[in-house]
């Protein structure tokens, strides 16, 4: 099916549900760290390394910002700070493995959580679901590729 032979409005209807669902599930994370920080730690843990600048602009914050809360991230163990071998004038935030464990944990929660609820759709409604994961996946790549671009 192409994109122009969907029914008017469904992309509509699907960002409303997908949105609903998305802010429901932040609600339910842990409240141990702030979510700017969790986003952080997800993206060094999705593309490794990172300059302080280039995760601000990634996260959408200022630099000085970021600079705090990766010292706050640091100090906590959850991150630290390395030399770039192809650059030594630049510092990369790396995650400790402490950070990693952190970030496998809260996505194994997050799985177990949605893991539940589907354990109370119906056999259709979870075989509809099953059958939307290949979109879902792309869409969940589009994300990230959009995520990692600077903001303008």
């Amino acid at each position: 099916m192409s994109r122009q032979d969907t029914t008017p409005g469904a992309s509509t209807a699907i960002g409303a549900a997908l949105y609903s669902l998305a802010t429901r599930a932040a609600r339910r994370l842990p409240r141990d760290m702030s979510l700017t920080s969790a986003a952080t730690l997800a993206t060094l843990a999705r593309t490794g390394p990172r300059r302080i600048t280039d995760l601000a602009a990634v996260e959408g914050v200022t630099q000085p910002a970021m600079t705090a809360l990766v010292r706050v991230m640091e100090e906590s163990g959850l991150v630290e700070r390395r030399g770039d071998p192809s650059d030594k004038r630049v510092t990369l935030v790396c995650l400790t493995e402490a950070g990693a464990s952190y970030v496998r944990t809260r996505h194994q929660a997050g799985v177990h959580a949605f893991e539940r609820l589907i354990g109370e759709l119906t056999g259709d409604e979870v075989e509809a679901l099953a059958a939307a994961l290949p979109a879902l996946k792309h869409l969940a790549d589009l994300e990230n590729q959009d995520r990692e671009r600077p903001k303008q």
